[in-house]
């Protein structure tokens, strides 16, 4: 590899500078886990979101820092100082329930807490086909939802007496196109949704239990949006509901509560210890897991003050705050099991079972998980097999193109890797189905990504959005039955996919449709809870096709080394790649400015607008925050009259959770800030701007994953040494189409990294849900 001329004295041509001493990790801002790396996701080939900063959006990859690096940013003040205190309270109340406890082993409790839930569970579904009979404890807005269900099953009462206006009649469905067909594409000037506003009455009484307890007014808003109109009596009646607000930590509710409730609270107050669990899942969820470890979550919990943390776990349970789960072996058998072991009299020495890991899940994710197995079950055995496919793969413009095509033509789904240049085997599978006459179309996480599958399709209309198909306004619309109107969909980009995204996506299938996901499994994974693209491979439920296609140059050939574990000095005559040796974070930003603004410009006339840069923090002098605030003053200097912003600013734009989409701020009136994103005007409204809306000339690799620029400064001071991981190095390195310049401080810790931290492990339960299932068709 090479330096720019004049840009790189030293160690021209070597990834990384010989004769330094690794520099001391710092946590600047998270760093140490800036996209940590996951076997997700949100597998072996992907990165954990990692804990969000209080306040930063969900991007991509969004705003990941360190697990411990979730200090308190403003959200609740007064509280937190308090909150240790708490800890020192854990006290008194928890001795007597241990001997009636010891009575069970730890097995037969899980055990037998598995049965009851199990009953509950039976109960509830048996109880569906009857009368609705609960509801005697209700009270306030669900009970008056219950009267009203109930006069409207007895007929006492029409249903539309219960709505201030008639309801909308549901929007037409837009017939699906013809195949040969190429209408343009919709674009509408889309305005981000606003938050659902509360009614002042509940505001302002929320703001006055919040000052009751010294946490700060500003926690108003959020805290109504996540509990609803009622959210002061609940903050008012379980002050430790304060921890659903995001932003709100444990030190800082316990404080919120003993200003409320004074003596009356303690460390093991049910309240509390059942909102911590339902917070440590929550957490973990932002993280990539859908599930934990039940003894992981007792550790937490007594790290937390909580006195007798498995009371506390079978409380949550109990009142409907987690799922509890077995996983490893049958419950019959290790009922049958415990029964011999309990009437051993002899000397024989019967064989343990193995031990059964039980898992703590949200709700939420544990439902989605299991309709996403269902659904790709559903799939699997309902596919049409019609079509004579046999012309189109012959035809094909690769082996991998035309294996991938004789694939999907026997299954309805298929599991397709490779890198970036094997983007073009989905792409061929799309042209020969349409030619097919079949509505077959591609779907990207990204707009870059949908452009360039439409590219390599030949046809504009042949990709859309993930996001745009889903809402309706990109791609064939729904059929009768509300499913989409499609016979193939191919998912780029699959290791993106979060479980509820792909629960969702499923759903809409209708029978016989096909599926391919398709995606680089070195890559960082979803944001999102889940490792879905990766639990397909692991559980080998359906057939999976391996592209051999490599990508190509230099960039592609250090690419494809990261992916198996190697640092490869590779032969870049046209300077495609080039390393900027640099010695601490703030040398870092000066370098990564005059890469951006000059030398890449100059040298191989890529301006400034094509250029992205990618670091690993969002803190530090080097890390997104630093370098947007240097790269604007240097590319686009203003006063930042517009929230921050000024017309001609790089933004990131998250209309969700999840997504990260490019755009330049154009305007600023009373109605929002005005960007374009990709070509399409979008209106921010102005309560959301700071917590949707950041500069954008630099990026987290997750951010950047599913999208490529002409170039990219890759940017890695010391301080990020503790974040780097195989996965994100593959991710970051591979962002650059035409030339990749890397600004090196960290040592040999570049290549410790890709040698030796591989994808941090997710907790999940889809692949043991997809190897359960019945698939007799499925090849592998």
């Amino acid at each position: 590899m090479t330096a720019l001329p004049g840009e790189t004295p030293g160690t021209v041509g070597t990834d990384t500078p010989q004769g330094a001493e690794p520099p001391a990790a710092t946590d600047a801002e998270g760093p140490a886990h800036a996209e940590a790396p996951d076997a997700e996701e949100s597998g072996g080939s992907e990165e954990s979101g990692g804990a969000r900063e209080p306040g930063e959006p969900a991007a991509d990859g969004s705003e990941v820092d360190t697990p411990a690096d979730d200090a308190p940013t403003g959200d609740a003040t007064d509280g937190a100082e308090a909150g240790d205190a708490s800890a020192g309270d854990a006290s008194a109340g928890a001795e007597g329930d241990a001997a009636a406890a010891a009575v069970l082993s730890e097995a037969q409790a899980e055990l037998a807490a598995q049965r009851e839930l199990r009953e509950r569970i039976a109960k509830r579904k048996a109880e569906k086909d009857g009368p609705v009979s609960a509801g005697a404890k209700l009270s306030g807005t669900a009970a008056d939802l219950l009267a009203a269900v109930r006069a409207v099953e007895s007929g006492e009462k029409a249903g539309t007496e219960f709505f201030d206006s008639p309801a909308a009649a549901p929007a037409p469905r837009r017939p699906a196109p013809a195949p040969a067909g190429q209408p343009p594409r919709p674009a509408p000037a889309t305005a981000a949704p606003a938050d659902r506003a509360a009614s002042p009455e509940a505001m302002e009484a929320v703001r006055a239990v919040l000052t009751e307890g010294g946490a700060p007014e500003a926690l108003a808003h959020p805290a109504t949006g996540t509990l609803g109109e009622q959210a002061a009596e609940l903050l008012r009646a379980d002050p430790w509901q304060l921890l659903a607000v995001p932003g709100v930590r444990p030190e800082q509710a316990d404080g919120f509560a003993r200003a409320l409730l004074g003596a009356a609270c303690g460390p093991d107050d049910g309240r509390r210890t059942s909102a911590l669990v339902g917070w440590l899942l929550e957490r973990a969820a932002l993280q990539g897991h859908t599930a934990l470890d039940a003894e992981a979550v007792r550790a937490a919990l007594a790290e937390r003050a909580v006195s007798d943390p498995e009371e506390a776990v079978r409380n949550a349970v109990e009142e409907g705050v987690v799922l509890v789960f077995q996983e490893g072996a049958d419950p019959t058998e290790l009922d049958a099991s415990d029964e011999d072991q309990e009437g051993e009299d002899t000397g024989e020495t019967a064989e343990a079972p193995e031990p059964v890991q039980v898992l703590l899940g949200l709700d939420r994710y544990a439902l989605a998980e299991e309709s996403l197995a269902d659904g790709l079950a559903r799939l699997m055995n309902a596919c049409e097999k019609g079509a004579d496919w046999a012309e189109a793969a012959a035809a094909a413009p690769s082996p991998s193109a035309a294996e991938l095509i004789r694939t999907a033509a026997a299954a309805g789904l298929v599991a397709h890797s490779g890198g970036e240049a094997a983007r073009t085997e989905p792409a061929a599978l799309i042209a020969a189905a349409r030619g097919l006459g079949l509505r077959a179309l591609g779907a990207t996480h990204s707009e870059d990504g949908r452009r360039r599958l439409a590219a390599a399709a030949g046809a504009p209309d042949a990709a859309v959005t993930l996001a745009g198909l889903l809402s309706g306004t990109e791609g064939p619309g729904r059929d009768e039955d509300g499913a989409l109107a499609l016979d193939l969909l191919v998912v780029l980009d699959a290791p993106q996919l979060d479980v509820e995204g792909a629960a969702v996506l499923v759903e809409a299938l209708a029978d016989g449709a096909r599926l391919v996901l398709s995606g680089d499994p070195g890559v960082l994974g979803s944001a999102g809870a889940g490792r879905v693209f990766a639990d397909v491979l692991a559980a080998r439920a359906c057939p999976q096709v391996v592209s051999r296609t490599p990508d190509p140059g230099p960039i592609g050939e250090l690419v494809s080394g990261i992916g198996i574990g190697e640092l490869l000095q590779v032969e870049a005559p046209g300077k495609e790649v080039v390393i900027v040796p640099v010695r601490d974070a703030g040398e870092a930003a000066h370098r990564t400015v005059q890469l951006v603004a000059d030398s890449v410009p100059r040298a191989f006339s890529i301006p400034a607008t094509d250029t992205q840069v990618i670091t690993v923090g969002h803190g530090g002098a080097a890390g997104t925050r630093g370098l947007n605030e240097a790269l604007k003053q240097r590319l686009n200097p203003g006063p930042g009259r517009f929230g921050g912003f000024d017309p001609g600013d790089r933004v990131i734009h998250v209309p969700a959770p999840g997504r990260a989409v490019p755009g330049v701020v154009r305007s600023a009136d009373a109605e929002g800030l005005h960007l374009e994103c990709a070509g399409v005007p979008v209106v921010v409204p102005q309560e959301r701007v700071e917590s949707a809306v950041r500069h954008g000339w630099a990026l987290s690799a997750h951010q950047a994953a599913g999208m490529r620029w002409p170039a990219a400064v890759v940017v890695l001071p010391g301080d990020a040494a503790a974040g780097l991981s195989r996965p994100w190095v593959y991710t970051a390195f591979g962002r650059g189409e035409l030339h990749l310049s890397v600004v090196h401080g960290v040592d040999q810790a570049l290549p410790h990294a890709v040698a030796q931290v591989p994808a941090q492990e997710r907790t999940t339960r889809l692949r043991p849900l997809l190897e359960a299932l019945p698939t007799p068709d499925a090849a592998s």
